[in-house]
Parts: C-alpha cells; structure tokens; sequence
C-alpha cells in the first residue's frame, strides 16, 4: 500500500465497523491530506481511529497486519466464509478477520492488558484495513498462540474492503529540502500529523512549564571559546553504555512512533544504523521489538517500563538478550501517567497500541489522553531494591532513566548502575520538575565525582548541536533527543536521517568556533553559567524517611 493511500485508510476508517453482512460504502475528500511533491514520505495520520459506538480499537498486545503474516498451524486450510465468523460475535465465542485469516481471540481478550472491551467490540468482523497502515508484521505470530489461527477466510464471501483511492497533493507541507534546523521540524510535524497524534506526540504536563523551560534552559548557559586553534578536522566519535557511535546523540525512546509515521520504530533504527547513532527503543513502541532490531546496522539499548505483571517484564529482558540489544534502561519517573491536557483535550478515540507492553488508548470521563490510557500496566511499586531484580534477569549494561535530583543520581551510583539518564520525560510528567540541564549542573557544582564513576546521559529541549556541546561541557556523555526525530519522521527515514545531519553538521561547527577538535577537550572551561548557578541548590538534602545517606 502506498503512503497516501495509508494515511486515507485510516481516515475512512475513522467512521464506523463495516456491518456484519452487508457492504459499506465510503467517500472522503483529500483536501485534509498532506504529502510534500519532492518527498512522498512526508505524510500525516488522519484521525487514525474509529470514533464512537463504532470505536475500533482491538488493542496493544497486537499489532495486526495483513498478508505478511502467518502462523505456524492454522485449525483448518479449508475455507472458512464470512456468514460463519459472523456467528462467532460474544465475549465468549470471539472471531475476528486479520487480512486473508480469521483468528479466535476469546482466550486471548482475557489477558489483554487493554482490556477485554476493545477486542469484543470486533468480534465477529472483519477489523483488516483499520490495523494495515500502522501494524506491524510479525506480532500476530509473536502474540498469539499457533492454535488462535481458525484458518483462511473465504474472500469471496467478505463484504468489499473500501478501495482507497489517490490522494491529492495539499499545500502546506514543508519540503523536506527547505529544513534547515531542528526548529524547522516542530512545524513540518504539526502540519504532517493528525490532530491526535500531534496533541500526544508535542503535548507536556498541565501548564507545560518544564515543557518550557526545558528549551530555554539551554540559551542561559553561554560559551567562552578558545581562537587560534587549529580545527580543520574535529572528531565527534565516542561510546554510550559500550556501544560505538558516530555522534554523542541518540534516539531517546519513544511510545507510539507510527502515529508520527507509518515506519515507526524501525524507520527510526533504519536511520540511525544509516547515520551509526545509537537507538532507545521503547517499551512502548508501535512496532515489534523484532522488526525493530531487524531494521537496525548500529547498536540499540531497550528502555523498560516495569510491568505490573512482572513475569512480562522478565519475559522481555530475556527477548532483550536474545536479539542482541546492548543495554537496558529503566524509566522510574512514571509511577502515575503525567496530566497532559492537550492530549486529553483531544477526544478522538484513536487506535494505537504497544507493542510490546500492551497499552490500547480510548476514552474515560479524564478525556482521551493517549499516554495515559496506554500506560495502565507500569508498576507504580517500582522501587530502589528493584535494580538488584532487574539484574538478575541481564547480564547487560543497566540505567536508570528519569532521574531529576543529585540526591538520586549518588544513590543511582551507590548502586552500581552503568549509566544515568537525567531527564523530566521531556515535561509529561511531574510539571514543574527542573530540567536534566539544572540537575546535571548539581551534580557538577556538589557530587563530580559522580560523572566520573558512571556515565551520565541527558535530555529534554534538545534542538540544537551548541546545546549538546553544552551538556558535554558540563559531564554528559550523551544526549537524547526524541519529539524532534518524530517530527523528522513524517517525512519517513529520509527525514530523521536528514535531522541527524543537521545535528552532526551543528555540532562539528560548535566544536571548530569553540576551539576543541576532540570531545575530550570539552569541560566547563568552555561556559558561562553565571545566569543559573543561583537556581542550583548548594547542598544536599534528605528527608527523615529517605533512609540511603551517600558513601
């Protein structure tokens, strides 16, 4: 299917279900649809779900697509015709049509970590054309038992799937060739984006303020360059929890990228192998863990969210280990989804799912916000003993992500961990929280002795390569960055490829005017931080009931 016939499809099918039986009939004008002439890959979800009575949304564990997939044995090679699945319609008698297969999901809707009601709503329906342009292959064989596959769907027998037809070209969308910087992608990503995925992609916490001051943390630090340097060459190579990499940047994790763009995660890995960076990859991804390292040349590291159920936690970090990931990260700042008003101002039912964890998104009488609804499985029991849990299930590397406090970063290192990712989740969150910058200057200003006994990563407001020098001259070994490469994927891998270069180009620039040519000639020499050191607290401090005291 092509791209914009992808994106039209789930327009159409932001309608209604197909009835049971009978042919439905669709129209929908293209004019809402943006693709750019010079570059097809530039294009947005159109509300990307069924809204209403007739909501569609059969839920994260699966992420169903169509004529790639099979399993192993199904019941039966006979043809099965429609009028039969149509019969197989309740909570306790489940079918549903996935591309040419008809699949018994009555088991399967019982352990849904979404819930039964989003698999009930299509049983007995044929659910194919909703799931193609945003799932991907392989997860109906990596989630489902063998056994769930009835058999083969008669296709003479299915009422006609609409036929999408071209989309027109719209103005407005930004050539990918006129993107100069990263600031250039924020408005690329809103024009590209379907309403939905925009408020949940872009969206912070309550008022947004360390959505905010996450940006403009980084213009208060100035820099005090060196001259008569000899910069004709500068090299920008080091490694990140052992992992090589041509750039000390990487693809922070990201839930959910297909609602950015059909390639999601793996249009993602694709880039970064292209642009040898490393990769993040969410727990709650849109893809499978599987087609996402398939699609990777450079080394990857998966980002945990515990499990409430924590034999799924287990399971995965053994999948981790087996498919050659070189790291893993646990987020700790989200014990409670953060209130993001605008996404759950935006109250569209859409269909998105995770992969990998199992989140589906609907409504409730909060609104509809995408990241919370989807994030129902994270332990919120997540605890500091729970580090000793994680590694005896990997002999890998270990970080802790979400750190926002010095306090916890000397804990972190107590510990023993390999890494730790100071970081607010980019402001959707705890609101008002400081900004990875603020915290990394702490640490710097009262316990350096931490940078050095592990390396410490940062993110959050990332849009330029003078602030990832900035971040490096400060003790940082690397920094992520996430919304800005959504954005750059709606214009497919071209376009996170294009934003890595942009970084790269940025960065190589900084480091000539600033006088280094090496990433070790960088420290705080190089700044002026006079404008926030008042806001950087001057001692430690530990509540009566905190009960770990630095060694």
């Amino acid at each position: 299917m092509s791209l914009p016939r992808a994106r039209l499809a789930l327009r159409l099918f932001s309608r209604a279900l197909q009835p049971r039986g009978a042919a439905q009939h669709f129209s929908s004008s293209s004019s809402g649809l943006r693709r750019s002439s010079s570059h097809q890959a530039a294009f947005s979800y159109r509300h990307a779900a069924v809204v209403g009575g007739g909501a569609l949304v059969l839920g994260a564990t699966l992420y169903f697509t169509t004529w790639e997939v099979q399993l192993d044995a199904p019941h039966s090679s006979k043809l099965i015709p429609y009028a039969e699945v149509q019969k197989h319609n309740t909570p306790n008698d489940c079918w549903v049509v996935i591309g040419d297969k008809v699949y018994d999901l009555t088991k399967f809707a019982n352990i849904h970590p979404g819930g039964t009601g989003p698999i009930h709503k299509v049983a007995g329906a044929d659910a194919t054309v909703i799931f193609e342009p945003i799932h991907s292959p392989g997860i109906i064989a990596d989630r489902l038992e063998p056994s769930a596959c009835v058999g083969p769907v008669d296709p003479g027998t299915l009422p006609p799937r609409p036929v999408i037809p071209e989309v027109a070209q719209e103005s407005g969308v930004i050539p990918l060739d006129e993107i100069i910087g990263l600031p250039d992608f924020h408005e690329a990503g809103r024009r590209n984006m379907s309403s939905k995925a925009w408020s949940y992609i872009s969206a912070g916490a309550t008022d947004e303020y360390s959505l905010d001051l996450n940006r403009r943390a980084w213009n208060w630090v100035l820099f005090r360059p060196r001259v008569l340097v000899d910069v004709a060459e500068v090299d920008t190579r080091t490694s990140l929890m052992g992992c090589e990499t041509s750039l000390p940047v990487f693809i922070a994790p990201t839930g959910m990228s297909k609602l950015a763009g059909m390639e999601g995660e793996p249009g993602l890995a694709a880039a970064a192998g292209e642009c040898d960076i490393v990769q993040m990859i969410s727990t709650n991804a849109s893809a499978s863990l599987e087609a996402t390292v398939g699609a990777a040349s450079a080394p990857q590291i998966m980002q945990l969210y515990v499990n409430k159920d924590r034999a799924n936690s287990e399971a995965l970090l053994r999948k981790v280990t087996a498919l050659g990931l070189r790291g893993v990260v646990v987020t700790v700042d989200c014990a409670s989804p953060g209130k993001r008003e605008a996404d759950e101002r935006n109250r569209a039912t859409v269909e998105v799912a995770s992969g990998l964890a199992g989140g589906a998104a609907g409504r409730d009488k909060k609104g509809g916000g995408v990241g919370r609804t989807t994030g129902a499985y994270i332990d919120p029991r997540l605890k500091w003993d729970d580090i000793a849990w994680i590694r005896q299930h990997t002999s890998l590397p270990i970080g802790v992500k979400g750190v926002q406090c010095v306090e916890d970063a000397v804990r972190c290192a107590d510990m023993g961990v390999d890494a730790i990712y100071l970081s607010n989740h980019g402001g959707r969150a705890l609101d008002t929280s400081p900004p990875a910058l603020y915290t990394l200057l702490e640490l710097r200003r009262l316990r350096p002795d931490v940078l050095e006994r592990c390396e410490v990563y940062v993110d959050g407001g990332v849009r330029r390569g003078t602030d990832v020098v900035k971040a490096l001259c400060l003790g940082a070994r690397g920094v992520g960055l996430g919304r800005p490469f959504l954005y750059a994927l709606t214009y497919g891998k071209e376009g996170v490829v294009h934003a890595i270069d942009i970084l790269r180009d940025e960065i190589e620039v900084t480091m000539k005017l600033l006088g280094v040519t090496r990433l070790d000639q960088l420290g705080p020499h190089l700044l002026n931080t006079k404008a926030l050191d008042p806001l950087v607290i001057d001692k430690l401090e530990y509540g009566p009931q905190e009960g770990h005291f630095p060694k």
